[in-house]
């Protein structure tokens, strides 16, 4: 499982836009968000990279691994 720390995610409208962005990425099976906690776990076997990208894309910033 990939876990990635995201900055920017204040409300449950950024979850539901982080969550739909990710499970947009192919290979992805699911994506949780941690609202509180600034994370998503990501399951499946995606390229951490094209997560990444994906995240980015929907208007946040990555930090890293959490």
């Amino acid at each position: 499982m990939l876990k990635l720390k995201v900055d920017g995610m204040t409300c449950g409208h950024c979850a539901q836009t982080v969550t739909r962005a990710v499970e947009a990425v192919p290979a992805v099976e699911r994506a949780l968000v941690d609202l509180k906690a600034g994370e998503v776990s990501v399951e499946g076997d995606a390229e951490e990279t094209a997560v990444r990208r994906a995240i980015e894309d929907a208007g946040y910033d990555v930090r890293g691994a959490a």
